[in-house]
């Protein structure tokens, strides 16, 4: 059995005695699902009392003692018909709902010391084998995902099979709390979230700064590399998102609004509008590859459960880019997209990424043969940049197979970012035509992608990697000048001046405080420079340098400060993110 499917195994064991345990001490729950995923598992439950962390220590208790009784997993398949009347006389409403959805002949229950679950498993042999775990949190969760169902409770847990490696776990789960991007953004003055725009963040002029400052570098590559920017507008006629196949596809993601008696949709893709400027002229070959790319905003409907900081939000830019191209250009291409995506990773400061192929979903749009030359093209493209690859069958875009980028942070948590999708079918909905060398029309590929896709996301991903101690280059505030006392402020508001007329972004702090109080004001905001002046800086025509992560730096003329640190932003320069998590 290969590790992952152990691993699995293991935790949907964990799961089972978890549910055991809660009923023993709610006898009165009843249970949703409990499925392992990436860090762990987790289980649904329904019961009047609202469980908390403080109750976590009473239900590890009860599963210490399930998992020392060294209970067998028993096995037993059960017609539908006994399955249903065996749920129906424990009450297990849910059990019965996800029964009633299988629609098998038979269906299969697992047994421990009396507890009974619907499940097809598989389980370990004892429960004596779970060597460590722990529960994590709880959280709501709406039964189905559906808003209109009732809302369950979910303990999220995690185990493994070696308790050191939970310990090591744990510490990461304690590391990542250090790094939330929701904390690291009130204490760096970022942004917000307003309950009268839910999943929408406000940024404060701070997190403009870093906002643009990573879009400045994202136009400076894609200028560059000979993309054209361009708009499009936020909403849409109906006919549009029917003609793309989104509102097939999509819809129940979409924000719609009748004005009189037409319907628009508020965007939740760009690249309905990138076909409609498309066909705005008449193309040659000649003009291939056209690389057009968007910044654009979209609006995604979510469940208010899912909402999760900038990491899920309903309100985001996508780095959108999509390259027209003939057939015989589709490999280039994508190999040349690949360079770049893996280019910006690397000077962000991601050098660890994997890479995977999704193909053709069940529902889609296009021939199978286009699928198979787009898959085969995107293969080639990865072996030409010899980059290793999984494959994950079904999981492709709707309209075309698709390359996924995961970059890894410091953490060694996978965030899927950068993605490059082949697309045979948009340009024939939309009728996009080029003339060729023989003068005749003929349909261009179309490839849609993205490097960060979500904007607000990496962000987030950025910040947590960080520390919230960014690089300089990326610091919405790069210096800040500490006066000693009032006395020197005025010398403090030159060096101020002289620092932003050098195009570094620097603040002064005028407040009547003392010094040690100021530096641990700037070090809570993860400021990298901090110049502190009195009178003998101000006569020397310097500042007493600190930084953030290397402490004193000693006392620099104001030219070296400026060259200093203008070198250091110009090389956008970074450095070994885990080595600093949170300020003194």
């Amino acid at each position: 059995m290969e590790e992952h499917d152990y691993l699995d195994r293991y935790r949907h064991s964990a799961a089972h005695v978890m549910a055991q345990a809660v009923k023993r001490i709610y006898p009165h729950a009843r249970l949703g699902i409990g499925p392992p995923i990436e860090d762990g598992f987790y289980y649904d439950f329904d019961l009047p009392e609202t469980i908390t962390p403080d109750d976590f220590p009473r239900i590890e208790e009860e599963m210490r003692a399930i998992v020392a009784a060294d209970h067998p997993f028993q096995r037993r398949e059960l017609s539908f018909e006994e399955g249903r009347r065996l749920l129906e006389e424990q009450g297990e409403i849910y059990k019965l709902e996800l029964l009633e959805g299988l629609k098998d002949d038979t269906i299969s229950i697992y047994r421990s010391d009396g507890f009974v679950d619907l499940c097809r498993g598989p389980h370990l042999e004892r429960t004596g084998e779970i060597k460590a775990f722990k529960l994590l949190s709880v959280a709501g969760a709406y039964w189905k995902g559906d808003e209109q169902r009732p809302m369950l409770q979910r303990i999220y847990a995690t185990a493994f099979p070696d308790p050191r490696e939970l310990r090591r776990y744990l510490a990461g789960v304690e590391e990542a709390k250090k790094r939330d991007h929701r904390k690291l953004g009130r204490e760096m003055g970022l942004f917000s979230f307003h309950e009268e725009a839910p999943g929408a963040p406000f940024f404060h002029p701070r997190g403009v700064v870093l906002y643009r400052t990573l879009l400045d570098y994202w136009r400076e590559v894609h200028e560059a590399a000979g993309y054209r920017e361009i708009m499009t507008p936020l909403m849409l006629r109906d006919h549009l998102w029917h003609q793309s196949g989104h509102w097939e596809h999509y819809q129940d993601h979409m924000y719609l609004s009748t004005v009189g008696e037409q319907t628009f949709a508020v965007k939740p893709m760009n690249c309905p509008g990138t076909l409609l400027y498309y066909r705005e002229t008449q193309h040659s070959y000649r003009e291939f590859p056209l690389k057009v790319a968007e910044l654009g905003r979209v609006h995604r409907r979510e469940l208010t459960g899912v909402l999760h900081g900038l990491f899920r939000v309903q309100s985001f830019v996508i780095d959108d880019a999509h390259i027209f191209c003939l057939p015989e250009q589709v490999t280039g291409e994508v190999v040349k997209v690949v360079d770049m995506i893996i280019s910006i990773y690397r000077t962000i400061g991601f050098p660890e990424f994997a890479v995977e192929i999704s193909t053709r979903p069940e529902s889609s749009i296009g021939s199978d043969d286009d699928w198979e030359l787009a898959t085969r093209a995107l293969k080639e493209a990865l072996e030409i940049n010899r980059i290793d690859y999984q494959v994950s069958e079904g999981e492709g875009a709707f309209y075309g197979p698709k390359i996924d980028f995961h970059i890894r942070d410091c953490l060694k948590r996978s965030h899927q970012c950068g993605t490059i999708q082949l697309d045979f079918s948009m340009p024939e909905r939309f009728n996009l035509e080029y003339v060729g060398a023989d003068g005749n029309k003929h349909r261009p590929v179309m490839i849609h992608r993205a490097t960060f896709g979500s904007i607000e996301r990496f962000l987030a991903i950025v910040l947590e990697h960080y520390g919230g101690v960014l690089p300089l280059w990326l610091a919405p505030v790069q210096a800040v000048v500490l006066p000693i006392s009032a006395r020197t402020i005025d010398y403090g508001r030159r060096v101020r001046k002289e620092l932003a007329e050098a195009g570094i972004r620097a603040e002064l702090d005028e407040r009547d405080e003392k010094i040690g109080y100021k530096i641990r004001s700037a070090r809570l905001q993860r400021i990298p420079y901090m110049l502190v002046v009195g009178p003998a800086e101000e006569k020397a025509g310097s500042a007493s340098v600190r930084h953030l992560r290397q402490g004193q730096r000693g006392e620099w003329p104001l030219e070296k400060i400026r060259e200093e640190l203008s070198g250091e932003i110009a090389a956008r320069t970074g450095y070994d993110s885990c080595l600093l998590t949170e300020p003194d």
